[in-house]
């Protein structure tokens, strides 16, 4: 019997926000993501004028909410001459005190989650 369900209709290469994320500790990840998490709970300063802009999800590899629950963050990496790929995505209001945050390493193509 075939299924008419969302998930048996989308196509095999997109992405649900169902599927599980990895969850890390904080510790577990590098040195410029921990000091960028302690930037984002102090509310700044941030280096880059992009830090804390709304993001929009559009990969939907993150647990769907409203727009403007999610803000990102650049997490530097060493001897990039640009913002990099490296980003800790929070979601919650205020910012200071996020409800979950999620990095990654590879511009919004994997997330792994904090765990609390």
């Amino acid at each position: 019997m075939l299924s008419s369900s969302p998930q048996a209709l989308a196509k095999p290469n997109e992405r649900s926000s169902a599927q599980r994320l990895e969850v890390v500790a904080l510790a577990t990840l590098p040195r410029e993501a921990q000091a960028t998490h302690k930037m984002i709970l102090a509310g700044g300063p941030f280096p880059h004028s992009q830090d804390g802009i709304v993001f929009g999800n559009r990969e939907r590899l993150l647990p769907a909410k409203p727009r403007g629950y999610y803000h990102e963050y650049t997490v530097r990496t060493p001897g990039e001459r640009t913002r990099g790929a490296r980003r800790l995505i929070c979601g919650g209001n205020p910012p200071t005190t996020p409800d979950v945050c999620y990095y990654t390493d590879d511009h919004y193509n994997s997330f792994k989650q904090l765990a609390d």
